[in-house]
């Protein structure tokens, strides 16, 4: 028993020392021009987004994939940040009043993932049958 309350108070004892080496965490307020530069920058990537996505070209283009485009247009919506950056930045690197295939094969297999995951039901081909 003795050596049981050794090994507690040991295991104590260290636990208390090692809790002076733990890091803590350190907030510091973020300004009104940061937040500001960082939700025009989110709204200008959807608007450049729904731009292309309201171009007939691109419309024909979604319709000959099986894509409703309105159901495009809420996919895009729904994208995280990130993702609307990188759509945005692909649209940017496509050929100017060129063929954007590679935005539209994007927009395609995202919302493939999506539908297989279950997120969305946009094609019928990926449901199974019960």
């Amino acid at each position: 028993m003795k050596i049981l309350k050794r090994s507690v108070a040991s295991l104590l004892v260290a636990s208390v020392a090692y809790t002076g080496f733990v890091q803590t965490a350190q907030a510091t307020l973020i300004g009104t021009e940061q937040v500001a530069q960082a939700s025009a920058g989110r709204i200008d990537d959807r608007a450049r987004i729904d731009a292309a996505l309201a171009r007939a070209d691109i419309r024909e283009q979604l319709q000959k994939f099986g894509v409703d485009p309105q159901q495009a247009a809420e996919r895009v919506g729904s994208l995280t940040d990130e993702e609307a950056a990188r759509l945005a930045s692909s649209l940017d690197s496509a050929p100017a009043g060129g063929n954007i295939v590679g935005v539209i094969v994007f927009i395609f297999v995202l919302l493939l993932v999506t539908d297989i995951l279950g997120l969305t039901k946009v094609y019928p081909f990926t449901r199974s049958v019960r």
